[in-house]
């Protein structure tokens, strides 16, 4: 992979961030813990809209799953950048887990989280480790949810000075 930044990469895939949802709840979208940044779980939501609803492997299909698992990690990105202060000051992404709301007898969810780890591999030209956990449902019937926990780039944090 070139030199590029994520978000030339992110770009060179016809990809842009969106805009970071609204939480649903009490909870905030992402947030720092040291050099990393922890988000909430994000669902495949484009425009306000769910790209589909209900159990893969039953009213979705495993394809379906994988392009909103993509849609998902692509949501993560940009809670995780709003907090970072841009997609070029994360440096890599460290965990994802995918949660797929799976129908008793789908056992693929590997698959599924391939959509959010082969865009997340592409944008960051690295590996991370993985988590693919099949649900009874999750919120709005979504069929996927994923969560990142991405590290910043060193140098690139705002030292908190406290008066002595």
């Amino acid at each position: 992979m070139s030199a590029a930044t994520p978000a030339a990469r992110l770009a060179e895939l016809g990809l842009e961030l969106p805009a970071v949802a609204t939480p649903a709840g009490q909870y905030v979208p992402a947030l720092r813990s040291g050099s990393q940044i922890l988000t909430s779980g994000q669902l495949p939501v484009v425009d306000g809209q769910l790209v589909a609803t209900g159990k893969v492997g039953a009213q979705v299909s495993q394809e379906q799953a994988h392009d909103a698992a993509r849609v998902a990690a692509l949501n993560a990105l940009a809670a995780a950048a709003s907090v970072a202060g841009g997609l070029d000051r994360i440096s890599s992404v460290v965990k994802v887990v995918v949660f797929v709301a799976s129908a008793a007898d789908f056992t693929a969810q590997p698959g599924v989280a391939n959509g959010a780890s082969e865009l997340l591999g592409t944008v960051f030209d690295s590996a991370h480790v993985r988590s693919a956990v099949g649900v009874a449902v999750l919120p709005l019937d979504a069929p996927v949810e994923v969560e990142l926990v991405v590290e910043t780039k060193q140098g690139l944090i705002e030292p908190k000075v406290v008066p002595v």
